[in-house]
C-alpha cells in the first residue's frame, strides 16, 4: 500500500506535490515561496540542471516589481554572468534581494500583535514558535514579547510564581 499522493509509474513512484504559488516580490511571502520551491524541486526535479531548476523558479516570478529583476537575471544566466552552485544558494538569494530585512519587521509586528486570548496555552506556544522564526529577537524580547501575549489569568499566575 502506498502513501496518500504516491503512485506507481512505470517503475517508479510518483509523489504529488504542489507547485508553488506566484510570487510577486512581497517580502511577507518570500519565505514560503522559498520552501515551496525547494520542496518541489526536491521531489520532482531530480536529475535536472541548477540552471534548469533556476528557470523553473523563476516562472513563477511575476509582477510589475520583480519583472526588471527577473529580466536581468534570465539575461546573465544565458550570458554566463551568474553562476549557483546549487539552486538553494539562488532561492537564497532570491530570499535576501526581496525579505531579509522587510520580512523580519514583518515577523516582529506580528509577534506584537499575537496575544493568547482563549486558546490554551500549548496552541499559544504553537502559534508564537511559528510567529517567532524569521523575527531573529533576541532572547529576552523573545521572552517578554511571549508574556506579553499570554492572557491576562496566566500572566498573573506567571508573575507569582516569579516573585
Amino acid at each position: 500500500m502506498l502513501a496518500e499522493g504516491v503512485e506507481r509509474r512505470g517503475e517508479g513512484l510518483y509523489r504529488e506535490v504542489a507547485k508553488p504559488p506566484v510570487f510577486s516580490g512581497e517580502a511577507g511571502k518570500v519565505s514560503g515561496f522559498v520552501i515551496a520551491c525547494k520542496l518541489y524541486i526536491k521531489a520532482r526535479m531530480i536529475g535536472t540542471t541548477v540552471k534548469e531548476q533556476i528557470q523553473w523558479v523563476l516562472s513563477f516570478v511575476q509582477g510589475e516589481s520583480v519583472d526588471i529583476w527577473k529580466e536581468n537575471v534570465l539575461e546573465d544566466l544565458e550570458e554566463g554572468a551568474l553562476e549557483y552552485e546549487s539552486v538553494g544558494e539562488f532561492l537564497a538569494a532570491i530570499k535576501k534581494e526581496f525579505g531579509e530585512g522587510e520580512e523580519e519587521s514583518v515577523k516582529v509586528a506580528e509577534l506584537k500583535k499575537l496575544e493568547q486570548g482563549g486558546k490554551t496555552m500549548e496552541e499559544f506556544v504553537q502559534e508564537f514558535r511559528r510567529t517567532v522564526r524569521g523575527s531573529r529577537y533576541k532572547e529576552h524580547p523573545f521572552i517578554e514579547e511571549f508574556k506579553r501575549g499570554m492572557n491576562t489569568t496566566t500572566r498573573r499566575k506567571l508573575i507569582k510564581v516569579e516573585c
